[in-house]
């Protein structure tokens, strides 16, 4: 889909801010609800700790969360030279399923970033693990250039330069996500500028992730605790969850000046049905963890419109060509001004999903949300101090205006820590 031409340009010049290296979190703080809280609620900006979250919540709030779980993603592998090369693993080719995949014995092929690819001239890399007292061998073989990857993954892998690899192993009781487990590394933010330390597999976690997956944590959800989740629940403040597999197009920085001609990354989303009849049961009180809950989320009534439309035969052709994807598009929020409801939209969704007998909606989003986006399901939003000139400043700006100067300038001048390791926010519409 072609951008759209009836949006004022914005210049990605207009979203940058100072942000010395001083005050990037490199390290969390050893208790993970002791972090500082930063507060926006009608304009206004206080602040606390993370731990007395709940009491700026609005009664009767839906609190959703992103429960993937950041796998080990990085791999290195010596050649006979003793050149390292590093695989880094962005997305399942085949089985193209995340689960799938991730559970293959034998074998299985990922699209990887690699380093010190000029190194890797073709042939096989051999590695020789130990697990539980076995010696496996693993094989990674370079295929083609992943330039016609499956639907799923075919336009993030438009911005990251990415390769397919096979890797076969010589134990099929073992699956390939044993074999990360034991070999892979945790891949923390580049801007960290450190090696994953062992402290890192746990605190690069959220106490909640299950969903193995992504490559990089949805880091708003690092904040919280048992002690915090009980306190939401002891307020009546109810919880859901739901999965997008965070990839490395989420530290893609955006090169254009013009916002318009930067092309956003590509992401899997899942959503249960009894997640969507939650949301049904508590409108305009919904708060996403994260901006990865937020794209998925408001990404849902964009599926849920194509679904309407589908169902009313009213679907645009491309559409109808191809109906099992559902896909959200980058400009959709901006090419169109439908109509339908919130409630519409999600009931279309759980109509689909008794249609086809489906217990949850998977689907893909490379939705951008800028300011001029219309929100259409969530009414806060809790997520940390993100990178000048990014797409996620974007985000928080299209949330709360012009206010995001305010709240950055506060942060800074309150010794907020900024980025995946730092403080949070709770910004409130």
């Amino acid at each position: 889909m072609s951008k759209p031409t009836n949006l004022s340009p914005i210049s990605i010049g207009e979203y940058d801010y100072p942000l010395p290296d001083a005050r990037i979190a490199k390290y969390p703080l050893q208790q993970r609800d002791a972090s500082k809280l930063l507060i926006f609620s009608q304009g206004a900006v206080r602040e606390d700790i993370f731990r007395n979250a709940a009491e700026y919540l609005p009664p009767g709030s839906l609190l959703v969360y992103n429960n993937t779980r950041v796998i080990r993603a990085r791999m290195v592998f010596r050649k006979a030279t003793g050149a390292r090369i590093e695989v880094f693993c962005l997305e399942p080719a085949e089985p193209a399923d995340y689960a799938l995949s991730l559970g293959a014995t034998g074998r299985c092929s990922w699209n990887c970033m690699i380093g010190n690819l000029k190194k890797w001239k073709g042939d096989d890399l051999w590695r020789e693990l130990e697990i539980d007292g076995r010696r496996v061998q693993l094989k990674a073989t370079r295929m083609e250039q992943a330039g016609n990857p499956p639907a799923a993954v075919q336009d993030e892998s438009r911005n990251i330069s990415s390769h397919r690899i096979l890797f076969e192993w010589d134990n099929n009781n073992l699956c390939f996500a044993d074999l990360l487990e034991q070999s892979g590394e945790l891949p923390i933010p580049p801007y960290l500028n450190r090696p994953t330390e062992e402290r890192d597999h746990e605190s690069y976690q959220t106490v909640y992730s299950k969903i193995k997956g992504s490559v990089a944590a949805p880091t708003a959800g690092l904040h919280f605790t048992p002690e915090v989740l009980n306190d939401l629940r002891s307020k009546n403040i109810a919880t859901e969850e739901l999965t997008l597999h965070v990839g490395a197009g989420t530290f893609q920085p955006v090169k254009t000046d013009d916002v318009a001609d930067h092309e956003m990354h590509a992401e899997v989303i899942s959503v249960r049905r009894s997640t969507v009849e939650r949301l049904l049961q508590h409108p305009g009180n919904i708060i996403a963890v994260g901006t990865t809950s937020v794209r998925t989320l408001e990404s849902l009534y964009y599926l849920g419109v194509q679904l309407h439309e589908q169902g009313s035969g009213t679907a645009r052709q491309e559409e109808k060509s191809t109906p099992n994807l559902l896909r959200v598009g980058q400009w959709d929020p901006y090419l169109r001004n439908p109509t339908l409801s919130t409630d519409d939209a999600l009931r279309a969704i759980l109509k689909h999903l008794d249609r086809n007998q489906l217990s949850s909606l998977q689907a893909q989003t490379q939705i951008m949300i800028r300011p001029g986006f219309r929100f259409r399901i969530i009414k806060g939003m809790f997520t940390n101090f993100h990178q000048p000139k990014s797409t996620l400043l974007l985000l928080v700006s299209a949330f709360t205006g012009a206010h995001w100067k305010t709240i950055y300038d506060y942060a800074l001048a309150n010794d907020f820590r900024f980025l995946s390791y730092g403080d949070s926010s709770l910004l409130l519409s």
